[in-house]
């Protein structure tokens, strides 16, 4: 009777400790995959677009300041 109670106890222990072993090891990945994914991919599309931007800014830019008579920077 003793050795039921005891195999009950152990079971139990064992349950509980999955789901905390779980937490834990998904405590440990989620940091991980946060710092991992800061990450800047660069593709072709992205700088090109970033490229156009710079233009588009540079291009105000002048206006601007050719509208101010100043001369462009």
């Amino acid at each position: 009777m003793s050795e039921e109670i005891k195999s009950e106890v152990m079971t139990r222990r064992r349950a509980l400790s999955l789901p905390l072993l779980g937490l834990a090891a998904l405590s440990l990945t989620v940091p991980t995959m946060l710092t991992v994914s800061d990450a800047e991919a660069q593709t072709a599309g992205m700088q090109r677009r970033e490229t156009r931007r710079t233009a588009r800014q540079a291009g105000r830019q002048t206006r601007r300041a050719v509208r101010r008579g100043a001369s462009p920077q």
